[in-house]
């Protein structure tokens, strides 16, 4: 199955938790994090969500209803299989894309394995089969980055904003940032130091660009 990779912006936007256990506490600090108003669903709910931020978190302590999607943007389903395909359901019937924990048989979106690092988000998936296989991958990406992420980070948006300025095109702007961040280690043993940080790329010859 070929997913389309996407970045959501969920700020103040409702997203409804399906479920009350330790699996939605992590979904619900996740959602969280990433702005959203959360309405949970699930007859029993641990503390740590009824403790959460109430003025972003709504609680109903009740079994899913149909009309519980009714204005929401996303749905994350963390309960049982029966219920999850209940939610996966009702979420068809209204275009709303479903995260079914776990649970690849009920979902149409899947949530990634995610480094964050300076400003720059990087996704991980395996299409909800293989999850450990995500965190590996993840650790292996988060390890394979540099140290000074955000200098470089730094240096393609400034330089982004000067290049479009001047009318650059698209395709001439990846060598000229490949070369700008070289310039950042004019110093050998700084090279060094970078090689040693494991980015074997950041030397590659510029036709190796698409």
């Amino acid at each position: 199955m070929d997913l389309l990779p996407l970045f959501l912006n969920l700020s103040g936007r409702t997203v409804v938790l399906v479920g009350g256990g330790r699996v939605a506490v992590g979904k619900l600090q996740q959602l969280l994090a990433a702005g959203a108003r959360v309405r949970v669903i699930a007859p029993e709910v641990c503390p740590e969500i009824v403790r959460a931020d109430t003025a972003r978190v709504q609680v109903c302590e009740r079994p899913f209803q149909a009309a519980d999607l009714d204005e929401a943007w996303l749905v994350v389903a963390a309960a049982t299989p029966p219920v999850n395909r209940e939610v996966a359901a009702a979420g068809e019937r209204r275009r709303i894309f479903v995260n079914a924990v776990d649970d690849p048989e009920n979902a149409s979106a899947f949530l990634s394995g995610v480094v964050r690092r300076d400003g720059v988000t990087i996704a991980i998936s395996t299409s909800g089969e293989a999850p450990a296989l995500t965190a590996l991958v993840r650790e292996g990406i988060d390890a394979l980055l540099p140290a000074d992420l955000a200098a470089w980070r730094e240096i393609a948006r400034t330089t982004r904003l000067a290049w479009k300025r001047d009318g650059i095109p698209m395709e001439d702007r990846k060598p000229r940032l490949l070369r700008a961040i070289n310039e950042r280690y004019e110093d050998r043993t700084e090279r060094e130091a970078l090689a040693e940080r494991l980015v074997p790329w950041l030397n590659c010859p510029e036709d190796s660009w698409p």
